[in-house]
């Protein structure tokens, strides 16, 4: 129990000390408004980017490597967190940008700088994780795009009266021009390269990105080194703790979502599926990728995300720190309870 105590705070601890680095350097007036500003511009616009080109293409291979099983299984229980969260942001608060926020922190998690981490502690499958973020990122990307493009009316009006600009066209525009998805969509047209050259070549992949233009995959790799790290302490920049007064109840139904909620869901039916149906087979090398999926705290770039698209910052920002503190709890004894099912070989 100690060492799996260990493992959940291992990987989450990292992420708060940051934040509160952050904090503790706007408090003394190191960070100012101006850099935290531009900072959040840099990170969702470039080091974002090329942290999830990098990881695609670092850790799919090929996809002939792909679980289509598990891939549909996730992508399949996003979407239906992220319908179940939207009737939950609704009831919750009449704010409309506040509504947005709430429904990402309900399905997007931060799989790829925790949840990747989370697996290889665990003993799970590290090639499937890779995999999973391929498909699962995406997915998170465009439900973000559309939750935040829907709800940014003004905070006084209803959901009935989402205006023109915030219909198809404009979601599918926002979609199309989001940093994170031509990021996402960079890494899979590489894969999608190599994949043609080993069809074309039998079997040899004559030219590689990581290979034969080093210079410019190491300068990316780089960048994407920065960008965990530089998100969270102009994250801890942007906190606020009197902030926490006005928008509890939105704080607790987003944290109860992301940590409570969403696991049960994706982690119970998951169980369900495998022990009474044919319909799946998940035994405990894809465990930990559920657990890492499902129950990890709300992704860094969603806070970012929010100020960029015009929601509530602020709470989004709150839903990333809070999230981050509960998870430490709520994985552990995820983990306990699955260990003790026998579903991880840990």
């Amino acid at each position: 129990m100690w060492d799996i105590f260990l493992t959940s705070v291992n990987a989450v601890v990292p992420i708060i000390l940051l934040i509160v680095l952050g904090y503790l350097l706007k408090r003394i007036n190191f960070l100012n408004p101006n850099f935290v500003k531009t900072g959040n511009k840099f990170v969702f616009r470039v080091c974002l980017p090329c942290m999830l080109f990098i990881n695609i293409y670092d850790k799919m291979d090929s996809f002939a490597d792909i679980r289509w099983d598990v891939v549909l299984y996730a992508v399949v229980i996003i979407c239906v967190i992220f319908g179940l969260g939207l009737l939950t942001a609704v009831l919750t608060t009449k704010k409309q940008n506040r509504r947005g926020v709430i429904l990402q922190c309900s399905f997007r998690s931060n799989f790829a700088i925790i949840g990747l981490t989370l697996v290889e502690r665990l003993g799970g499958d590290s090639g499937i994780a890779g995999i999973i973020s391929a498909f699962s990122i995406p997915v998170f990307n465009i439900l973000a795009v559309i939750a935040l493009s829907v709800f940014t009316e003004e905070e006084t009006a209803e959901i009935q009266t989402v205006k023109p600009k915030h219909g198809i066209k404009n979601i599918l525009l926002n979609i199309v021009k989001n940093p994170l998805i031509i990021g996402v969509a960079a890494g899979l047209m590489f894969v999608g390269i190599r994949e043609i050259e080993r069809a074309c070549c039998g079997g040899e992949v004559p030219f590689r990105f990581d290979t034969h233009l080093k210079f410019l995959y190491t300068a990316v790799k780089d960048v994407k080194a920065i960008a965990s790290p530089l998100a969270l302490v102009i994250l801890g920049g942007q906190f606020e703790f009197s902030a926490v007064k006005g928008m509890t109840k939105e704080i607790i139904v987003g944290t109860a979502w992301r940590i409570v909620f969403a696991p049960l869901i994706g982690i119970g039916i998951a169980f369900l599926l495998s022990e009474y149906t044919n319909l799946f087979s998940f035994g405990p090398e894809i465990y930990p990728t559920l657990i890492a999926l499902f129950g990890t705290p709300v992704a860094v770039s969603s806070a970012i995300m929010a100020g960029e698209m015009k929601s509530d910052e602020q709470l989004a920002t709150q839903l990333v720190v809070w999230t981050s503190i509960c998870s430490i709890v709520t994985i552990f004894f995820t983990v306990f309870i699955l260990m003790a099912c026998g579903l991880l070989a840990i």
